[in-house]
């Protein structure tokens, strides 16, 4: 049977407040049944210029702040706090697990061992963070390939095959935008990295920012036909943000699943991943039963019967 992981990614949909962060936690272990509970860490004087940092969020009706620094680093969880909401996965039966967008804060979720760390999109070009966790984390290091070329994309493998980490690497298909059209996922692209690189990396997983969870399911079976038909790119993963409430303040919450969302998603993969299989006999049991009610058979219609030319 195909098994696909499921990461929640909370990011950075707690607002700020650690109580929101617990039940996000607990609601996508309890209710949901995802596997992942992903955050985001970020320093923002190291990540952002003066300017940047200074300027006016682009989008004020989602500011948490009077500048985009600002906003960030009321959105901002310390490394202390990372630890408690690592503690709260480990007590809800989740793993936790979060996204470093710079070296300081990998530097920092390094510190808690997770079983993995994820690179997002906009950072999968910064080498020296990238070094730095091949040199000094020991588990699974997961990139996104939104707004990344082909040749920035071979680039990233060889640089994991140089520091002998490519088999400790996730490689996910994902088109960056939030939320985006059903046209721009591009789900095939999922076979491309499969085909590419199936036999140089871990495995391959699926980053989405789409409405609604079918894409989702057809994004699985995608990676599971694509895994049999190259033997080899094992398609593990699917990550989809989520809520408690789409329609909060924030970047991320309108391309966010809701609990409902999310536990129908967790369902429908497990129940379609169940499906993805051939026949082990001709006759499968739940079908003699039916086969002997039901069939048109010889022996049942005797005389009945006309040869048909």
């Amino acid at each position: 049977m195909v098994e696909v992981k499921v990461i929640a990614e909370i990011g950075c949909n707690h607002k700020g407040d650690m109580d929101i962060a617990k039940e996000l936690i607990q609601v996508a272990s309890k209710i949901c049944g995802a596997d992942v509970a992903k955050f985001q860490k970020r320093h923002n004087r190291e990540l952002l210029t003066a300017e940047e940092y200074s300027t006016p969020h682009p989008v004020p009706e989602n500011a948490y702040g009077a500048t985009y620094g600002e906003h960030r680093e009321y959105l901002e969880l310390s490394v202390g706090q990372h630890k408690e909401l690592q503690e709260e996965c480990r007590l809800a039966g989740i793993d936790y697990s979060t996204s470093v967008w710079d070296l300081t804060s990998a530097q920092e979720i390094v510190s808690l061992k997770p079983n993995l760390i994820k690179l997002p999109s906009a950072t999968n070009q910064h080498f020296v963070l990238q070094e730095y966790l091949c040199k000094n984390y020991d588990g699974e290091i997961h990139v996104s390939t939104g707004m990344t070329t082909r040749d920035e994309i071979e680039k990233v493998i060889a640089f994991y095959e140089k520091h002998g980490r490519a088999k400790d690497l996730v490689v996910y298909a994902c088109t960056s935008g939030y939320p985006v059209a059903f046209e721009d996922l591009c789900l095939m692209e999922i076979n491309t990295l499969q085909e590419k690189y199936g036999d140089r990396v871990k495995s391959i997983g699926f980053s989405g920012h789409h409405l609604g969870i079918s894409a989702d399911v057809a994004a699985m079976a995608i990676g599971a036909v694509g895994y049999e038909r190259y033997g080899k790119g094992k398609f593990e993963y699917i990550e989809r943000h989520f809520t408690l409430d789409r329609t909060w303040k924030g970047t991320d919450h309108a391309a966010s699943l809701e609990p409902d969302g999310l536990r129908r998603m967790c369902r429908d993969l497990r129940n379609v991943a169940k499906a993805l299989e051939y026949k082990q006999s001709d006759l499968l049991d739940v079908e003699l039963v039916q086969r002997d009610k039901l069939k048109w058979r010889e022996e049942k219609h005797g005389a009945n019967i006309r040869e048909v030319s």
